[in-house]
């Protein structure tokens, strides 16, 4: 089984990059640029972000920290 700590790092990489779309996306509406693929992008992160966090649910608490 996978360890938690494992979705937690792909968790926040996600949630990283969709706020550095998000801000792309809102810069690129508010200067009248082409920003549906950005939006689109951003669409993609939120939805794997989703489903990382629905399977991190059924994944057990972390007992400890890897030292290591």
């Amino acid at each position: 089984m996978k360890s938690a700590e494992d979705f937690d790092l792909v968790i926040g990489f996600l949630g990283f990059w969709a706020l550095v779309l998000l801000v792309i996306t809102v810069a690129a509406e508010l200067t009248a640029q082409p920003a549906l693929g950005w939006a689109l992008g951003l669409l993609a992160v939120l939805l794997a972000l989703w489903g990382m966090l629905k399977l991190r649910r059924r994944l057990p608490a972390r007992t400890s920290r890897r030292i290591s």
